[in-house]
């Protein structure tokens, strides 16, 4: 009887390990309050917005509109990213110029066309763009600004930036190039111009 509550007692500790490490961890989420009802978060390759943080389960909206529950001790132990910590975000893209290009002419119409865009925030945020690379056909430019902090917001920044880039490099005259690729034969190559053409 001893040895079977023995072993008893170590099957209901393991039993109500789970449970009790998740209350631990959902309190101390509750009560430091760095994430919030309404924040998107990614953490262990699910990302969505929390739409309730309870004691012992978080449950998150990922944005195809599916539900998924996560025991709170796998937020707490594992990294998580609040993404709309703070109301602006930064976001990247990069863009080639072609190389018989002004280098400075291109990163002036770069960025006057990201500033000029309504979704850039310019007012305590500037635009940054810096010639990046000697890529295979392009000279690339890192171009960054500052927008609003949730999903949408990138997603309807970038879209707003890229078409605007377009335009005003097409506008300038400035090349955005496809890639070029040069062949190298060690014998000169013979054509014959009489060769009667298939038909």
């Amino acid at each position: 009887m001893l040895a079977g509550l023995g072993i008893g007692s170590v099957a209901i500790g393991f039993a109500f390990k789970d449970i009790f490490e998740n209350f631990l961890a959902g309190i101390i989420i509750l009560v430091r309050r760095e994430m919030r009802i309404g924040d998107f978060v990614a953490c262990e390759g699910y990302e969505g917005t929390v739409e309730a943080i309870l004691v012992h389960e978080t449950h998150i909206r990922e944005t195809d509109g599916e539900l998924v529950i996560l025991p709170n001790s796998m937020l707490f132990k594992n990294p998580l990213i609040i993404r709309t910590a703070l109301e602006q975000r930064r976001t990247t893209i990069f863009c080639g110029v072609g190389y018989g290009e002004n280098v400075d002419e291109a990163r002036s119409v770069i960025k006057t066309a990201v500033a000029s865009c309504k979704t850039v925030i310019t007012e305590s945020r500037p635009v940054q763009v810096f010639a990046n690379e000697f890529a295979d056909s392009s000279i690339n430019f890192e171009v960054s600004w500052w927008t609003g902090s949730r999903p949408l917001d990138i997603r309807e920044s970038r879209d707003e930036v890229i078409a605007a880039i377009k335009s005003a490099l097409d506008n300038a005259g400035i090349e955005i190039p496809f890639p070029h690729r040069t062949l190298t034969f060690n014998d000169p190559v013979r054509i014959n111009a009489n060769r009667p053409s298939p038909d």
